[in-house]
């Protein structure tokens, strides 16, 4: 099969796939290998001594939420000493935002690709600021994620169980009619997900005050769909994947030390260089030498044809990322450089419903220079602190330069 074929026949799959909502479950009954001593994390594979700060605080705050470790103390000390199994989100089939860390115990959105059969989970959403996904742990922390992973995974599990699934795809084309691009602005989305569960909550949960601190949860955060999103863009992206001869990108990930990209056509591998930082706009008392390198899975929404390709949809997502509204048009212009195709489902007003930008092609951003563009959070350098800011980032070059030439090699090129 010739490239250009390879590649129209993963972008295709990419753009078919039709990723719904289907219900929750304990991600140790859910993720096959993720048991007791196994934390999962966002981004390319690590180990201990090269984790960020943030992902460090991640590890130590879901140590203490299992009860695997009594102290921050001791869960440094497990982590370290190698009593901790760790491996990518991605190679269990889930994504997670930031730090990503997801352990047995925590609940995850499931999603199945009703065109391909494959299914994707991702984690639950904390809301921003002090949180675990950002390498936040202390008691205020912690009793958030119990009453996320009790009550309100609860409560949501029974309101997708008393219906049809949810159209991911059918409400992120609608968002982006609403000025999402489906990464760091979600607030239609927000609002469509609440919409869509409100009735189901109020029937499924007797108790009013539980059902009340959910719905207002969900009301008051503006990334509450950004999960469920991000697990439907790794269940389009997987649907490409393992195309033989395909040049596109199925997966870009970081782990807040280095950034992994993967090749439709060169199976599971790998290939990294070190994260950048983001540029972006940052909290009142912090600056860019507070910043981490980037990190987080949350840049499969970039890999699955928004995010940051779709900001033409999103002018006003400029006043969170810095930048300005021809900025957004121009990201998106610029990424239809280095893509296959346009989505079919996925289209933007401002540009004449023209569909986003989909199927990162390695060849096409090594001919013409041109990374990615990534939308993303920006977490503090120090393990305990959170979220600083928000802001964009290219991934190095390096990646994609490397991955082609390992293309070339596997077809004695």
């Amino acid at each position: 099969m010739s490239i250009d074929r390879a590649n129209a026949k993963a972008v295709e799959r990419m753009i078919d796939a039709r990723p719904r909502l289907t219900g929750i479950e304990r991600a140790g009954d859910a993720l096959p290998g993720l048991e007791e001593g196994t934390l999962l994390h966002a981004g390319p594979p690590i180990d201990w001594p090269r984790m960020s700060g943030p992902l460090r605080g991640a590890v130590i705050g879901a140590l203490l939420f299992e009860g695997w470790a009594a102290t921050p103390e001791e869960a440094e000390e497990r982590a370290a000493g190698g009593e901790i199994r760790f491996d990518p989100c991605h190679h269990h089939g889930a994504v997670g935002p930031m730090a990503g860390v997801t352990s047995p115990s925590m609940a995850v959105y499931r999603v199945e690709n009703e065109t391909h059969g494959n299914v994707a989970f991702s984690n639950l959403n904390e809301g921003y600021g002090k949180v675990l996904r950002y390498g936040a742990f202390d008691d205020e922390v912690l009793e958030r994620l119990r009453w996320i992973n009790g009550p309100m995974a609860e409560v949501l599990g029974a309101a997708l169980d008393a219906g049809e699934p949810l159209d991911l795809r059918a409400l992120l084309s609608e968002a982006l009619h609403m000025g999402d691009e489906g990464h760091n602005r979600n607030k239609a989305g927000s609002i469509l997900f609440l919409q869509r569960l409100a009735p189901r909550i109020a029937r499924t949960c007797a108790d009013r005050e539980t059902a009340a601190r959910v719905l207002a949860f969900l009301g008051d955060n503006a990334l509450s769909v950004l999960n469920p999103v991000m697990a439907a863009a790794k269940a389009m992206a997987d649907a490409a994947h393992g195309v033989d001869g395909s040049t596109l990108v199925t997966a870009m990930a970081r782990n807040g030390t280095d950034f992994g990209i993967r090749v439709s056509g060169l199976g599971d591998r790998w290939f990294t260089a070190p994260a950048p930082t983001p540029d972006g706009l940052y909290f009142s008392g912090f600056s860019a030498t507070d910043a981490n390198p980037d990190i987080g899975d949350s840049t499969i929404t970039e890999t699955a044809g928004f995010g940051a390709f779709a900001m033409a949809a999103a002018p006003a997502i400029v006043t969170f990322v810095s930048g300005t509204p021809k900025d957004a048009m121009a990201a998106t212009l610029e990424m239809y450089e280095i893509t296959e195709a346009e989505h079919r489902h996925l289209t933007i007003p401002a540009l004449e419903f023209r569909g986003t930008p989909v199927g990162i092609d390695l060849r096409k951003v090594v001919e013409l220079g041109i990374t990615p563009r990534v939308n993303t959070g920006i977490a503090h350098r120090e393990a305990g602190i959170g979220q600083i800011g928000a802001g964009l980032v290219r991934p190095p070059m390096a990646v994609f330069r490397d991955a082609l030439l390992a293309w070339a090699e596997a077809h004695d090129l």
